[in-house]
């Protein structure tokens, strides 16, 4: 019989993508950009900036002798709950504690000064 030689074709270990793979591909890299940039311009909307100052919310009052935050609060807002003033007042002046002293201005919110 003779001697047949037989080819065995051996890969190149190189993959070769179809144009349907490349678009599926590109396409799975492009979705989480395409759902960034969609989130980020649902967000962009948020914020507007204004050239103009706004008016002051609030009003000054200088702590007395014998003053506290709950006899501010009974003066200025008999009919509120004096914890929710307190609350109010301590987070408009960034205070970290209800002691305060005499001389110190307060700023108290415009809905608890008097018209």
């Amino acid at each position: 019989m003779g001697d047949a030689s037989a080819t065995i074709a051996r890969p190149t270990g190189r993959i070769r993508l179809t144009r349907r793979g490349r678009v599926v591909l590109t396409s799975l890299a492009a979705a989480p950009l395409i759902a960034l940039a969609a989130w980020l311009g649902l967000n962009a909307g948020a914020a507007t900036a204004s050239s103009t100052p706004s008016a002051a919310s609030f009003e000054y009052v200088t702590v007395e002798h014998g003053d506290s935050l709950w006899s501010l609060a009974g003066t200025l807002a008999p009919d509120a709950d004096p914890r929710d003033v307190i609350a109010d007042v301590m987070a408009l002046n960034q205070l970290e504690t209800s002691t305060v002293v005499p001389g110190q201005n307060i700023a108290i919110p415009e809905r608890y000064t008097t018209p």
